[in-house]
């Protein structure tokens, strides 16, 4: 479990996560993390949380945020929220990074969900820093933070997330490790 002030870096992009508060500062209010986006593109994609809020201020660079459609970038001093329910993404498409702040409303596991992309990343199982399909149904599938996918209808999900997931777990895919995080989903 992380604690405020510490750091997870990315081996595979170099992006760095500075835990500012955690679950456990806030009583699950909120995790707030300050990012250094060093990686261009999207790493994940296009998604709708079910159950949380996502704030995005920028300190500098730029950040690209999908949201409702359109595109928009984000420059230092900036801020976007994105209410839960409505697809969106975020990346730095631009060759300097992006240093911004996100604060994630509940906390709910999203500070697991970050320890199990180094993890991951560190291992070698999340080349360009992006997770194989059969990763990101487990996660989608057993994680508290529940999320579905936009692009995708929800009816070939619902059936993916209900055969390959379980598959996937019987495999010895997890949503989160207990080699990273100190508990397991």
């Amino acid at each position: 479990m992380p604690i405020k002030g510490q750091k997870l870096e990315n081996p595979a992009t170099g992006d760095v996560y500075e835990f500012l508060e955690t679950a456990a500062d806030t009583n699950g209010k909120q995790v707030k993390v300050r990012i250094t986006l060093k990686s261009k593109g999207a790493l994940v994609p296009n998604h709708i949380h079910t159950f949380q809020d996502e704030k995005f201020e920028v300190l500098s660079g730029h950040l690209t945020v999908f949201s409702e459609g359109r595109k928009h970038i984000l420059i230092s001093g900036e801020a976007i929220d994105l209410p839960k329910g409505k697809a969106h993404n975020h990346y730095n498409e631009h060759d300097e990074p992006t240093v911004y702040i996100q604060t994630v409303s509940s906390a709910l596991d999203f500070e697991h969900l970050l320890e199990t992309i180094i993890g991951l990343s560190r291992d070698g199982k999340m080349p360009n820093g992006k997770a194989g399909l059969v990763q990101e149904l487990v996660l989608l599938r057993y994680i508290d933070s529940k999320s579905v996918l936009a692009d995708i209808p929800l009816g070939i999900q619902k059936i993916l997330l209900n055969t390959v997931a379980p598959i996937g777990r019987f495999l010895g895919y997890r949503a989160v490790y207990k080699k990273y995080s100190g508990i397991e989903k």
